[in-house]
């Protein structure tokens, strides 16, 4: 598959189902729609807060790509941030902002981009932030190297992505793979065609340090802790049981589904 035709794919996949609206019970794009979407997103996902402080930036520049359906969005605009905010389809960019005009809130720009040609010059974000979304991209170095560009230097760069090392990503390569007779699958092949749009990736901490050009940032963290996800929170007390057992065997603090980036751009001096 061709680059633009995964990208392509990729788009029509999310336009037609943005991030965090499946399963939610409530009449679209009213109040209650984009509540029940926050409380879901952040009981199974409460990492999010920690990682992202959304407090610790007011009257900051942000840019957050990929806003999905405006949850985190909301967050930074609540903050007082003078947010700005992309997302590849159009679908999530008109969630947001509606979720916007029915909370009274304002950003200071919204707009469809990719995330491998931002559309904002050189050097004019405190912090980037993305969570969740540069693993569809085809190419994620090309993402690297735009959100570093973007942002000021000693700005931050915030970013999850799926950590392939991970008991989610075992559970996938179970119920797709061996499940299905195909062992020899790799992990990598079982993610890239059957979670979430096609051409999904997942990486470890040292792909992700040789993506990374050290002349341009320092990591000040990569973690990976275990998330609701490798526990399989939804399922019942046999399989939470069991994951927590692979949970104390594979280690707490770095098999989890989510790999959080923090990055500080080095200064031009």
């Amino acid at each position: 598959m061709n680059t633009q035709q995964l990208k392509n794919d990729v788009y029509n996949y999310w336009n037609a189902h943005p991030c965090g609206k499946n399963a939610i019970k409530s009449e679209p794009l009213t109040a209650a729609y984009f509540n029940e979407i926050e409380c879901n997103r952040y009981y199974f996902e409460p990492e999010i807060f920690s990682f992202a402080q959304f407090t610790r930036f007011y009257k900051k520049q942000i840019l957050e790509v990929g806003v999905g359906v405006g949850t985190d969005f909301v967050q930074w605009v609540r903050a007082g941030a003078y947010a700005h905010g992309i997302d590849l389809t159009h679908e999530s960019i008109a969630h947001t902002k509606k979720r916007l005009e029915i909370e009274g809130l304002e950003a200071v720009d919204l707009r469809r981009a990719d995330a491998e040609c931002l559309p904002y010059p050189d050097n004019c974000f405190d912090l980037t932030y993305s969570w969740g979304v540069l693993h569809h991209a085809p190419d994620i170095k090309q993402c690297l190297n735009e959100l570093i560009r973007v942002t000021k230097p000693n700005g931050l760069i915030k970013i999850m992505i799926y950590n392939r090392s991970s008991l989610f990503t075992f559970y996938q390569w179970f119920k797709h793979a061996l499940c299905r007779g195909k062992p020899f699958q790799s992990l990598s092949q079982v993610l890239y065609f059957t979670h979430e749009s096609v051409g999904t990736r997942a990486y470890t901490g040292s792909e992700i340090k040789k993506l990374l050009n050290p002349s341009d940032v320092d990591i000040v963290c990569i973690n990976a802790p275990v998330t609701n996800h490798d526990l399989m929170r939804c399922k019942n007390i046999f399989y939470r049981i069991c994951a927590y057992i692979l949970a104390s065997l594979a280690g707490w603090r770095s098999s989890g589904r989510f790999m959080m980036i923090d990055l500080r751009k080095k200064s031009a001096d």
